[in-house]
C-alpha cells in the first residue's frame, strides 16, 4: 500500500524516515550534481523546454481576458475567432513542448541510472567474498534496483518539479503584477489559506494510512501463517482454528474502521479544499468589482476573469513546493544509501605493482597463515605446509575446522590476516588477481549453474573452447553419456540453479566446467558429499584420473579419495593436528584414527 499525501505525492516523513534523514552537505550536493554534469547540455534543453512551456501555459488565461472584453463584451466576432484560434495554438505549442520537456527528462534519467548501474556493478564485482557473506543479499539487489531507480524518479520528478513550479509560479506572479497590484498582492495573500488545511488534512489522511498499513502487514502476517501447508498442519493439530478465525477477523475489524475514517477524511478533506480554492477567486471577484464600481480603477471584467484564473494556477505550485522538502530528503537519502556501497573500499585488489607471470608451475606455501572472519574469532592459526607442483595433498579433518577457509585463501577469494600463501614462489597479493584465479579451478560442493543450456554453463568457464575440447572435457567428467542422451543435448536447459538436473548430473557439469578452464591447480571441495552411491562413484570415476594428472588438493569424507592424495593433512581447530600417509596416521591413534572409524571406515563398508 503506498502512503501518500495530498495531491498523489508522498507528502510526509515516517518516523524511520526522519530518523534516517541524511546530513546533506555540499559534498554530498556536488557529487549528485557530478552524476549530471556529462549530459549539461541536454538539461539545458530541458530547462529551456520547461521555461517555454510553462510561459505557453500561461498564454490561453491571458487570452481569456481579451477573449472576455474585445470579443464577447466588444462583439467582434473576428477578433473572437481570432483569440481562440491563438489559445488553441499555444495550448498545442504548450503540449508539444512538454512531450519534448518530457522525452528528454526520461532520456537524462535512464542514462544516468544506467551510468550509476554499471559503476555499482563493476564495483560490487570488485567486492571481496566477505562482503557477500555477511551483507544481505536482498539489501544489495535493492541498492542496485530500487535505490537506483529511485534515482530516475528523482530526475523526472523531483528535479522537473521544481523548475517547472518554480518557473510557473514566476510567470503567474509577473502577469499578476503586470494587471493590477491590488488584485495580485490579494491573491499572494489568499494562497497560503489553501495551502494550511491542504497541510492538515494530507497529514491526518497520511497517519491514517500508516495505521492502515500496519493492520494490513497484520492481517498479511495471519494469512501467511495460518494458510499455508505447514501452518494449517500445525493449527489443526493443536485445535487452534476458532482462536486464529478470532485473531484474523479481530484485525479485520480495526482495519474496516480505519477504512472509514480514512475515507472519510478523504471526503472532507476535499470539501475544505473545495471551499477555500473558491475563497480566492471569490475575494478576487469582490474586490475587483469594488474597484471598477466604485473607484473607477482601469480594471475590465476581462481583467479580473484572467487574474482569477491566474491564481489557481498558482495553487498546485505553491502546494508542491512546500512539500518538495519531503522528496528532496528522500532523494538524498536514497543517493547516500548508494554512495554507502560506491564508497565501500575495494579490499581485494591487484597491487600497483602487480606480478604476471609467464608460466605457471602450481607451487603452493602456506607460512605460518593466520586468518579470521571477525576479529573475535581466529579461524586459521599458524598453517604451514607445502603442495608441489604435480602432487595432492588431502584436507580431512571435523566440521568447522577450517579446510574450505584454507582453499579460498589461494584464489584470494579471503586474505590472510598474517603469514603468508604462496605460488611459485611468488605471495598471492603480489600476483595478478586474474593471473592467479586463471590458475585455480574449484569444484565445491555447492554446485552453482545458471538458467541456461548446458552448453551455454560449460562455455561460462571457456567462451572459445571448440566443440572437441568440449566433448573431451565431459567425458573426463562422466557427464558426456548423459548430455548426449537428452533429447536436445548439449542445448538442454538446466533451469534456474540447475534444479532440472540431479545433485550428481550438476557435480559433473561442475568438474567438465573447471576442466574447461584448464587451471594448474584443482581442488575438490567435498565434491562427492550428500551424493547418492551410484552418483558418488561416477564422480569418483572422474576425480581420481585427474588428481594423477593435476596438482591436487581435495577436501574428502570418502577414503579412497583421501588414499589417492600423496599428502594428508588433519586440521583440527584451525591447526594441522597431524600429517602424513594414510598408513602412519591411521596408526597413530589420534584424530585421524578417531575419523577413519566414525566416518572414513563406515563409507567404506558402505
Amino acid at each position: 500500500m503506498s502512503m501518500r499525501g495530498p495531491g498523489g505525492r508522498g507528502a510526509y516523513l515516517s518516523d524511520e524516515e526522519k530518523a534516517n534523514a541524511p546530513k546533506v552537505t555540499g559534498e554530498l550536493v556536488k557529487r549528485v550534481v557530478s552524476y549530471l554534469v556529462p549530459y549539461w547540455k541536454q538539461m539545458a534543453v530541458v530547462l529551456i523546454a520547461i521555461a517555454a512551456s510553462s510561459v505557453l501555459g500561461m498564454m490561453p488565461a491571458m487570452l481569456t481576458g481579451r477573449i472576455i472584453d474585445e470579443g464577447l463584451i466588444g462583439r467582434n466576432m473576428e477578433m473572437l475567432v481570432k483569440l481562440i484560434i491563438a489559445s488553441l495554438a499555444v495550448t498545442f505549442g504548450s503540449n508539444l513542448i512538454g512531450v519534448l520537456q518530457s522525452w528528454m527528462n526520461t532520456w537524462i534519467a535512464e542514462h544516468i541510472t544506467y551510468d550509476m548501474r554499471s559503476q555499482m556493478f563493476r564495483h560490487l564485482q570488485k567486492m571481496p567474498q566477505s562482503f557477500f557473506t555477511s551483507n544481505n543479499q536482498g539489501d544489495i539487489i535493492t541498492r542496485m534496483t530500487s535505490d537506483i531507480s529511485g534515482v530516475q524518479r528523482v530526475i523526472t520528478d523531483t528535479l522537473t518539479s521544481i523548475l517547472s513550479n518554480s518557473i510557473t509560479l514566476a510567470v503567474a506572479l509577473i502577469a499578476m503584477y503586470s494587471r493590477n497590484w491590488v488584485l495580485a498582492t490579494l491573491g499572494v495573500l489568499v494562497v497560503p489559506l489553501f495551502t494550511i488545511p491542504t497541510r492538515s488534512a494530507g497529514r491526518k489522511r497520511w497517519s491514517l494510512t500508516r495505521e492502515s498499513q500496519t493492520i494490513s502487514d497484520e492481517i498479511n502476517g495471519i494469512l501467511n501463517e495460518t494458510l499455508s501447508v505447514s501452518g494449517q498442519t500445525l493449527v489443526k493439530l493443536f485445535n487452534r482454528e476458532e482462536k486464529e478465525a478470532e485473531k484474523y477477523e479481530a484485525a479485520a475489524r480495526r482495519q474496516i474502521d480505519l477504512n472509514v475514517r480514512e475515507n472519510m477524511a478523504g471526503r472532507w478533506f476535499r470539501v475544505v479544499i473545495s471551499t477555500f480554492t473558491s475563497i480566492g477567486p471569490m475575494l478576487l471577484y469582490l474586490v475587483g468589482g469594488i474597484l471598477m464600481m466604485k473607484y473607477n480603477a482601469d480594471l475590465t471584467v476581462g481583467d479580473i476573469t484572467v487574474m482569477v484564473s491566474l491564481l489557481g494556477r498558482m495553487y498546485g505550485p505553491v502546494n508542491s513546493l512546500l512539500n518538495i522538502q519531503v522528496d528532496w530528503i528522500r532523494s538524498m537519502a536514497m543517493f547516500t544509501r548508494i554512495f554507502e556501497y560506491l564508497d565501500m573500499p575495494v579490499a581485494i585488489d591487484n597491487a600497483p605493482d602487480a606480478v604476471t607471470p609467464d608460466h605457471a608451475d602450481g607451487n603452493i606455501v602456506f607460512n605460518d597463515v593466520r586468518f579470521s572472519y571477525e576479529p573475535s574469532r581466529e579461524i586459521l592459526k599458524g598453517i604451514n605446509f607445502e603442495l608441489k607442483s604435480g602432487k595432492s595433498i588431502a584436507l580431512v579433518g571435523p566440521s568447522g575446522s577450517g579446510k574450505s577457509t584454507i582453499i579460498n585463501l589461494i584464489p584470494r577469494l579471503y586474505d590472510v590476516d598474517s603469514g603468508s600463501v604462496t605460488f611459485d614462489g611468488i605471495d598471492v597479493r603480489k600476483l595478478d588477481l586474474k593471473f592467479l584465479r586463471e590458475q585455480v579451478g574449484i569444484v565445491s560442493q555447492e554446485t552453482y549453474l545458471f538458467n541456461g543450456t548446458i552448453m551455454e554453463n560449460l562455455k561460462y568457464a571457456n567462451p572459445s573452447a571448440t566443440g572437441e575440447t568440449i566433448v573431451e572435457a565431459c567425458k573426463k567428467a562422466n557427464i558426456y553419456d548423459f548430455i548426449v542422451s537428452q533429447e536436445k543435448g548439449f542445448n538442454t536447459m538446466v533451469g534456474n540453479r540447475g534444479l532440472k538436473l540431479s545433485g550428481g548430473e550438476k557435480q559433473r557439469l561442475s568438474i567438465a566446467r573447471v576442466l574447461l578452464k584448464d587451471p594448474t591447480i584443482l581442488i575438490f571441495d567435498e565434491a562427492t558429499s550428500a551424493l547418492d552411491s551410484i552418483s558418488e562413484n561416477l564422480i569418483q570415476e572422474a576425480i581420481d584420473p585427474l588428481i594423477k594428472e593435476k596438482t591436487s588438493i581435495l577436501i574428502a569424507h570418502r577414503l579412497s579419495t583421501i588414499l589417492a592424495a600423496d599428502e594428508i593433512l588433519v586440521i583440527k581447530d584451525g591447526r594441522i593436528a597431524e600429517r602424513g600417509t594414510h598408513h602412519d596416521l591411521v596408526n597413530a591413534g589420534g584424530v585421524y584414527t578417531e575419523l577413519y572409524e566414525t566416518q572414513f571406515k563406515k563409507a567404506l563398508e558402505a
